[in-house]
Order: C-alpha cells, then sequence, then structure tokens
C-alpha cells in the first residue's frame, strides 16, 4: 500500500474498512479488496535498524529474530499457507506465530481462542488494533496473515503472497539445513501462470460462491469453479 485514504469510519465505530475485506457488484457478484500493505521484511538491513521508505512509499523492514508476530488463522486459506511455509522452512524460532479463531464479527478477527480472549504476546482483543497503531483510520479490510512487529504492535505487512516468498528468499539464515526451495528460480516463469490460475479461479472461486448475493451470481461462480 502505497497511500491511504483516510475515511471517516475509525476504531470507535463498529466498522473497520470491510471485515471480510469484501464487496459486491450491481449483480451481486463478489468482488475482492486488492489493497494491501505493501511493505517488506529484506536481509539486506541491519537488525535492529528503523524501517527504510522506499522509492513507491513503501517501506523495508531488516530480518530480525523474535521481532515480528505473524497473525493467522487457519480457517483461512489466504493465511494457512503462510503457517504451512513457516514450518517447513523451521522459522518457528524466529517469528512467533498467533492464531485468531475461526470467525470475526464486524470489526476485525478476534483472539477469542486465547485465554481472556487476548493474544498472549500483542496484548490486543482484535487483529484491528494492530492495523489501528499504524492507520488510526484504516480504510481496508482487516486481512490475515499480517506480520505485526511486536515491540510496537504495529502491522507491518498483510500482503500473503510476499509473506511467503519472503519467508523463503529473505529469512534464510534462520532456515532449518532441510528446508525445501518452494519458489526456485529456475521455475518461477512456469510456475506464474499455474499459481495465477490457482488464486483466480480456486482460491478466490470459493470466495465467489460464498459471498454472492444474488442466485444468478451464485450459479455463475459455480460452474466457473
Amino acid at each position: 500500500m502505497r497511500t491511504l485514504d483516510c475515511m471517516t469510519k475509525t476504531k470507535d465505530t463498529d466498522w473497520a474498512g470491510d471485515a471480510e475485506n469484501r464487496t459486491n457488484n450491481d449483480k451481486g457478484e463478489f468482488v475482492r479488496d486488492t489493497n494491501y500493505i505493501d511493505d517488506r521484511i529484506v536481509a539486506d538491513l541491519e537488525p535492529g535498524s528503523a524501517p527504510q521508505q522506499t522509492d513507491d512509499r513503501s517501506f523495508v523492514w531488516p530480518v530480525e529474530k523474535d521481532r515480528y508476530r505473524l497473525i493467522a488463522a487457519r480457517a483461512c486459506p489466504w493465511a494457512h499457507r503462510t503457517i504451512i511455509a513457516r514450518r517447513l522452512y523451521g522459522l518457528e524460532d524466529a517469528i512467533s506465530l498467533g492464531l485468531a479463531g475461526p470467525t470475526h464479527d464486524k470489526r476485525s478477527w478476534t483472539f477469542d481462542l486465547d485465554p481472556g480472549g487476548v493474544d498472549p504476546v500483542l496484548g490486543i482483543p482484535r487483529l484491528q488494533d494492530a492495523y489501528f497503531a499504524r492507520y488510526p483510520e484504516y480504510p481496508h479490510g482487516i486481512t490475515v496473515p499480517a506480520i505485526v512487529e511486536v515491540s510496537t504492535g504495529k502491522v507491518v505487512t498483510n500482503k500473503y503472497s510476499d509473506i511467503t516468498i519472503d519467508f523463503g528468499q529473505q529469512w534464510r539464515q534462520f532456515h532449518h539445513e532441510d528446508a525445501p526451495d518452494l519458489y526456485p528460480a529456475e521455475l518461477r516463469e512456469e510456475m506464474k501462470p499455474v499459481m495465477k490460475r490457482i488464486l483466480t479461479e480456486v482460491n478466490n472461486g470459493v470466495y465467489r460462491r460464498g459471498f454472492a448475493t444474488s442466485q444468478g451470481a451464485y450459479e455463475d461462480a459455480y460452474h466457473r469453479l
């Protein structure tokens, strides 16, 4: 995300962007909000350093053990991939994991699986608190996966595709010795169209069906899937 167009609704209202990260057009078809926080966590910055702004106005943050917490939900296909990648690479000791419950209300994903309904590391009841800590009037969906800086409680990024790639490419110093290469350079061009089709037709296809608000939109999504 390069810029944030602030909206009038705030964290004190019963709304946070769109908690389900979606809208529907006049035909009742599901339309995904694809505005994400474009920041990256990279290996070529000194650990302990502040995030650096790039030419496109996003930020890069340093790879650093125990600095970040991955917030995910097993019920979300966009998020559980990051849980799997973290495990396969052996990053459990470098990046902690917080799990939201399988459902959320109008405001946000909640930590209802944890004692007292509060994430034990971040000390927050809702993921929206991490978004609003950085962007007080964040106008988009409060989504998982998200990476949060533990010391400040501020969201760093929620761009699910970059998170998994960066776990593989930028966090290599913390990989276990048998970690796989899930994105080999020599296969990337061949992988891209396959990944795009899975994303648009399968992953998002399920959402097109589930969030359709008209029978016609539902049937079109069903046959497309």
